[in-house]
């Protein structure tokens, strides 16, 4: 589902998921009335951003495989963090790109 952004009156931006154009305009959390933020939404992550290290959801695992995970990738001369959870946790694009490779996974939207 997709990830919607709304604001406070402070310009405080939080996200909220909702189903494909079910996302309302306002939402009431208590006393405080968030409004639908759509330049948020929009708005691109500065070049000079770096995104690693990168926990990635998408190629993570069940919790209680996250140990056999860690152990996997590092037998296979690609050591990598997992999280409690099953998340794989990136330390550069080599490193991601080596260890969906050991997994036999691709990321068609990588673009290389």
């Amino acid at each position: 589902m997709p990830t919607y952004c709304y604001e406070d009156k402070k310009g405080n931006v939080s996200e909220h998921v909702y189903p494909m154009g079910k996302a309302p305009r306002e939402i009431k959390r208590g006393c405080v009335t968030l409004r639908r933020a759509f330049y948020a939404e929009f708005k691109s992550v500065p070049a000079s951003t770096s995104c690693w290290p990168m926990t990635c959801y998408a190629s993570g695992v069940e919790p209680e495989k996250a140990g056999e995970l860690r152990k996997y990738l590092r037998d296979r001369g690609v050591p990598t963090d997992v999280t409690p959870d099953g998340d794989p946790i990136y330390r550069s694009n080599s490193h991601r790109k080596k260890a969906l490779k050991v997994r036999g996974l691709v990321d068609k939207s990588a673009y290389a």
